[in-house]
């Protein structure tokens, strides 16, 4: 491990230099992209330069325990070595995490897709009440939300929602979210009181560019249609909705929450793209059993991640085994507990996995 440190933080002040060469900072596409690399490294670089100076005071501190006489200054220096040693101790796996390779789609923004499952109109509610979940996450971390598409029931329920969640690493942390979401509740329309289960799925796509994923503009059949449901006086009255289908695959994305023909393709287009390569990145994991087991962040539509009792008050991640009894400020958007759980988890699982447990 000291190998890499010491390989990585050569690369930082080789970036160092070249960001401050004015031959390079002409070249602003260049430039950005080396202070990028330059930024990523620093966190880095600067603990391994503090765990430098701790091994050094350490040492001197030990040097101290054999050599001095003065029983006073002894001590002094036996506190102090075991108080480096155990802030040593909390560095050294702090850096371990910071060397486990980063996702890339991280710092991206993010596309969630709510749908109900089983469970009819109650299925329709509760998407309702996870979209509500997620907008007041969203808002408790100062992102921004932007409709895409919805499709409203009755009774004030979604049969489905897409809207995507802008803001500084959205991605690296909604990405827990991805699959099959229970509730066990007594619907409203029970008379019985008998608890219904019913269910969500959610999809959580990271923002791609054109770069990321290429589209052939034969491959796509686009048609437009007046808008129904909610939406104000011009909802029925032009066709600006829009509904896009990749015909190789066969996916289809509609977009009708803009007034604009124009503004609802873009928006469509950004779904699909983030759709298509869900799909090429999914299959490619398909093929790399073991890694794919140890990603808890990426989960199958299908598998069923969660459970909300409303009987007990709880939420039960059963990826993790985690179980809280505070449902209604995690459907109010008080959900860290649980995601920073689940990203302790999976770092620990990739640091199995690389063997990324050598002692510095």
């Amino acid at each position: 491990m000291l190998e890499r440190l010491n390989f990585i933080e050569n690369k930082y002040e080789e970036l160092s230099v070249k960001i401050g060469d004015p031959s390079i900072m002409a070249n602003q596409k260049e430039w950005q992209k080396l202070c990028k690399e330059h930024s990523e490294l620093e966190n880095i670089v600067t603990m391994y330069r503090e765990y430098k100076k701790f091994e050094e005071d350490i040492e001197f501190n030990k040097q101290i325990c054999e050599e001095e006489s003065d029983a006073e200054l002894k001590e002094m220096a036996q506190e102090e070595l075991k108080e480096l040693m155990q802030k040593k101790e909390k560095l050294v796996e702090d850096i371990k995490i910071a060397l486990i390779p980063k996702d890339p789609n991280d710092d991206k923004n993010v596309f969630i897709e709510i749908r109900g499952g089983a469970g009819g109109e109650e299925a329709a509610l509760f998407a309702a009440n996870l979209f509500r979940m997620y907008t007041r996450y969203a808002e408790n971390r100062r992102w921004k939300i932007e409709m895409m598409s919805s499709n409203e029931t009755d009774i004030g329920g979604f049969k489905e929602v897409v809207f995507m969640v802008r803001g500084e690493g959205a991605y690296s942390r909604l990405k827990y979210e991805s699959g099959t979401h229970r509730v066990q509740r007594v619907p409203d329309t029970e008379s019985s009181g008998r608890i219904h289960t019913s269910t969500a799925t959610v999809a959580v796509l990271p923002e791609v560019e054109d770069v990321d994923i290429e589209i052939n503009p034969n491959d796509l059949r686009i048609d437009v249609y007046r808008s129904s449901g909610h939406g104000g006086q011009c909802v029925n009255t032009t066709d600006s909705a829009v509904r896009i289908t990749h015909l190789p695959t066969g996916l289809v994305v509609t977009c009708q929450d803009e007034k604009s023909q124009l503004k609802n393709k873009e928006k469509a287009m950004k779904v699909l793209r983030s759709r298509l390569y869900e799909k090429a990145e999914s299959e490619r994991l398909a093929g790399i059993a073991e890694d794919r087991k140890s990603q808890v962040g990426t989960g199958d539509r299908s598998e069923r991640i969660r459970t909300y009792n409303y009987p007990q008050g709880r939420v039960t991640d059963h990826r993790i085994g985690l179980t809280l009894y505070k449902l209604d400020a995690f459907l109010d958007g008080d959900i860290d507990e649980v995601i920073d759980a689940l990203i302790a988890t999976e770092q620990a699982e990739k640091m199995k996995a690389m063997g990324n447990t050598e002692e510095l």
